[in-house]
């Protein structure tokens, strides 16, 4: 009897140690249901990109389990909080996998996304950053993102103000020289607004230690006689350059990037200080084709306001997402890496009509990045909306 009881000890041990050897890296196998999770602050400086993201997501799952789900397969999703903090999103992201993420929308911002991006490699499991827009956070096979790199932001930027009535603009510049995001749209828009022949009279530049008064910069530039100031930096510093601006008599034409989407929404900011400033991005709240007014019309239900470009990018992420996986056959019960590898063959072969391209497309190369049109949006009576 004492040998019986000891035989059955042993093969459950070995059971469960069986078990727990399939729930490490990507061998784990899912049941009915597909798990997403997603990445990014909530809270802290960085916190209407990530919020936006995840009510987006929510919307987004919501809409496609109504309709019956990826395959036949609902959808179970959980959003995570970073702080928009590299170690938090490494936390964030191992606290998922222990819930049983099989895909990840994620992370939201650059320095987090590129040390989660990691740990995705190591797991082969598939990950879709909404916004992560730094040149390593998709420099593994199994990362794609759907915003544009710093890179093509910055050459973007400087190929619109070259090829609109802005050409002959005298060109300051203030940047965030303490951020991969900042910097690396810095030196593709200068570079490139070298080869176009762009006038750049002044180039200035503040570190996360030093970005609260920009009196100095704002000061130089005027000097050097800017009628155009290009901040690649995050709204929370550009607001307070508007304010700041006003002070000295500067009223230069600002045109800034994804990370100035937000500034509308930031507490106690008099957004008239923002009417005429310009920002790259393909998302417009204020566009009239039916895929952009259904999503608006949802999250301003939702959530009371009106949705960013990070809202847009991840909206379209999760429809990406069950697009693919309907193409390639993917199930919830493959293994954590099979669904990576055939997410990464579709995701070269998919083309996408959503939101953030309407009445355009978007597809993606096999390095991550996607094709899509850029636009640019200008601030009028407080909204977003499409340049001429």
């Amino acid at each position: 009897m004492k040998k019986k009881v000891v035989a059955l000890m042993m093969s459950l041990v070995m059971g469960m140690s069986m078990l727990a050897a399939c729930g490490e890296g990507g061998g784990a196998a899912g049941g009915d249901t597909f798990k997403i999770g997603g990445i990014g602050p909530t809270t802290g400086p960085a916190a209407i990109y990530g919020s936006d993201v995840r009510d987006a997501i929510s919307i987004a799952v919501d809409e496609i389990n109504a309709a019956g789900g990826i395959n036949g397969h609902q959808i179970e999703y959980k959003f995570e909080d970073d702080e928009h903090n590299a170690e938090k999103s490494v936390n964030a992201y191992n606290s998922l996998k222990d819930w049983g993420m099989q895909m990840l929308i994620g992370t939201v911002t650059s320095g987090p996304c590129i040390a989660v991006s990691e740990k995705t490699r190591e797991d082969n499991m598939f990950m879709l950053t909404p916004s992560g827009t730094a040149v390593q956070c998709v420099q593994y096979d199994n990362a794609f993102r759907v915003c544009f790199s710093d890179p093509n932001q910055g050459a973007a930027s400087a190929q619109y103000i070259a090829d609109s009535s802005l050409k002959d603009s005298a060109i300051g510049i203030i940047y965030d020289s303490s951020i991969e995001y900042s910097t690396g749209i810095h030196d593709s828009f200068v570079a490139k607004a070298g080869e176009l022949g762009l006038n750049i009279v002044a180039d200035t530049s503040f570190t996360g230690d030093s970005n609260t008064d920009f009196t100095a910069q704002l000061a130089t530039l005027a000097d050097n006689g800017a009628n155009l100031v290009f901040l690649p930096i995050y709204y929370t510093e550009a607001s307070l350059i508007l304010q700041q601006e006003k002070t000295i008599g500067f009223d230069p034409v600002f045109f800034g990037c994804d990370g100035m989407d937000g500034i509308l929404e930031v507490e106690n900011f008099d957004k008239s200080l923002a009417e005429g400033l310009m920002l790259l991005t393909p998302f417009s709240a204020t566009a009239t084709d039916d895929l952009t007014v259904n999503f608006v019309n949802k999250f301003r239900e939702k959530t009371g306001h009106v949705p960013n470009q990070f809202g847009a990018d991840a909206y379209d992420a999760v429809y990406t997402i069950k697009k693919v996986a309907e193409e390639q056959g993917i199930t919830p019960d493959m293994s954590i890496s099979d669904i990576c590898d055939k997410m990464k063959t579709g995701m070269t072969t998919v083309t996408m009509d959503n939101v953030l391209t309407s009445p355009t497309t978007i597809t993606w190369t096999a390095a991550g990045e996607p094709n899509k049109d850029p636009r640019a949006v200008v601030i009028q009576n407080g909204e977003y909306v499409l340049a001429e």
